[in-house]
């Protein structure tokens, strides 16, 4: 099973100075988060794609270069890919480019963004976002599997001939998660084509993302890609953590009492009794972790938001070391005990080409100045 970290790059005041980091900070502390990771021995960092303030998680392809080019073990991802106002052409190219840059340590997460306001700033329209979803998918699949691609839908103009460049690596597409929170039409998608489907259930009650996860899991066996409990199933979480409870929640309650996204809401009392967040000791937060198997069956990646809502980064260091030697080693134990053999690892690069055997992904016969191929030119 993997365990890792994701964020969201929220640029957020930190409630107890007041001081709000410049973007150029937060943006060299997301490097260190994801270098601080595999130090300690996670196996995954995925980031967000925002393309609004205050965040910086704009580029994620850059960012994640950046961090291949200095680590050497960790799955570098995404927590959300916007299919719906990013072009899958561009989609396409970046993710391939990513792949060989990272030799093959790249998966990713589609999702619909939470942000009206970003589909109009990309000539989209919000209310088309489940049926963008489905098109732009449609069409990325075809772009990283077939060399030469005709296609027309809705929402773009058409591709006549077109070859995505450059080709995923090893003739491998970088694997895929979908991730809905609330939308059936999503975990539909992801088990039509039998990829993951990543619940990140970080403000919803575990009733929700069983019922979520085991719409997946049927639909996965209805699609003839396997038995319900192989289905490839991600979920969120969040934990704040110091070695006694009462240690924890004193530090972490003015983060959490002004956090943009449940601040001035609930008590972080009732929140913690009702999400994934934990807030207390490594061993409560590997026993609230433990229970998940219980709801959703087992399941193939495990993500933490730990660098939210102001935190400063001596923090989020310290939070790190606490998962990565404390939490994630028994949790890691405990989760794999009674797994049954037939239940699948999450994909990686090298167990896909294992599993489909390498290719050559360069398309031969092709035009270097025009990019025609011969049966184009006759």
């Amino acid at each position: 099973m993997q365990f890792g970290i994701f964020t969201v790059g929220d640029v957020t005041p930190d409630p107890t100075t007041g001081r709000t980091p410049t973007e150029h900070e937060r943006i060299k502390a997301t490097i260190t988060i994801a270098k601080k990771a595999e130090e300690v021995g996670l196996d995954v960092f995925a980031t967000g794609e925002h393309h609004n303030p205050p965040f910086i998680a704009s580029a994620p392809t850059t960012t994640l270069a950046f961090i291949a080019a200095q680590t050497e073990r960790i799955i570098l991802s995404t927590s959300t890919t916007l299919i719906t106002t990013t072009d899958p052409v561009l989609i396409a190219e970046d993710y391939a480019k990513l792949q060989h840059l990272a030799d093959g340590r790249v998966d990713l997460m589609m999702g619909r963004g939470n942000t009206g306001p970003v589909y109009p700033w990309f000539g989209k329209d919000i209310r088309d976002g489940v049926n963008l979803a489905i098109e732009n998918y449609a069409l990325l699949r075809r772009l990283w599997r077939e060399d030469v691609v005709d296609w027309q839908g809705t929402f773009r103009t058409p591709l006549q001939s077109f070859t995505s460049t450059p080709r995923p690596l090893d003739g491998v597409p970088p694997f895929v998660w979908h991730g809905s929170i609330r939308t059936p039409e999503i975990a539909e998608q992801a088990a039509h084509y039998g990829d993951g489907f990543f619940h990140n259930n970080i403000f919803w009650p575990i009733e929700h993302t069983r019922q979520m996860v085991a719409l997946y899991r049927r639909r996965f066996e209805h699609h003839g890609h396997g038995s319900a409990d192989q289905a490839i199933v991600g979920l969120g979480g969040q934990a704040f953590m110091r070695k006694s409870s009462q240690e924890a929640k004193r530090e972490f309650r003015p983060y959490f009492d002004n956090a943009p996204v449940y601040g001035h809401g609930p008590s972080m009392e009732d929140f913690t009794a009702q999400t994934p967040l934990v807030v207390g000791s490594p061993q409560e937060v590997i026993d609230r972790y433990l229970t998940m198997r219980e709801e959703v069956g087992d399941y193939q990646r495990q993500l933490f938001l730990m660098d939210h809502a102001g935190l400063p980064l001596k923090t989020v260091l310290e939070q790190l070391d606490l998962l990565g030697e404390e939490v994630v080693p028994v949790l890691r134990k405990e989760m794999a005990l009674g797994r049954p053999a037939h239940v699948p690892d999450a994909p990686t690069h090298a167990s896909l080409v294992a599993a489909g055997g390498a290719q050559d992904a360069t398309v031969p016969g092709v035009d270097d100045v025009t990019g025609a191929s011969p049966a184009a030119a006759r």
